[in-house]
């Protein structure tokens, strides 16, 4: 094995790490691991069109990371004085893992709400639509990078 599938490889789990893990940009290492392994043999085993078509799938999953805890929080009526304490909330919680990541977007998105409106409830529903949505967001991604992973795999080895 050669250096460059190695680092491949490596890219490839360390991706889904980041997938799990806030600070790794999860998907696009994927990709990146997937793009070097059909370069190294010029595309011979997986054509171009196939890595492209991985590449918008890991465009997508970026896309999606980002707006899935903003549209479900937008979905139940949020401010935008929520929608910038989850933002803010998600940054502080990337120091803390995937679970800071949780709770630091509903609780920047039920504090921003209870700012806005001083109803408790409507906070709390905002807050925890902040949450699901960023649950849903790594749901969808590691969905995605599994799919990106079986069309290259698929593609590789038929």
């Amino acid at each position: 094995m050669d250096w460059l599938f190695i680092s491949a490889v490596a890219l490839i789990v360390i991706g889904f790490l980041g997938i799990l893990l806030p600070a790794l940009p999860g998907v696009p290492m994927v990709f990146l691991g997937l793009f070097l392994i059909a370069w190294q043999d010029q595309f011979a085993k997986v054509s171009i069109l196939t890595i492209s078509i991985i590449g918008a799938l890991a465009l997508i999953a970026f896309v999606l990371d980002f707006a899935v805890s903003f549209i479900t929080t937008k979905k139940v009526g949020a401010s935008k004085q929520a929608l910038w304490g989850l933002a803010i909330g998600a940054l502080i919680g990337l120091f803390f893992g995937v679970f800071g990541i949780f709770f630091g977007a509903a609780i920047g998105a039920l504090v921003g709400e209870f700012l806005a409106h001083r109803d408790l409830s409507r906070a709390t529903n905002v807050g925890l639509a902040a949450g699901l949505g960023v649950v849903l967001a790594v749901i969808v991604k590691l969905l995605l990078a599994m799919i990106m992973v079986g069309l290259f795999a698929y593609a590789y080895y038929v």
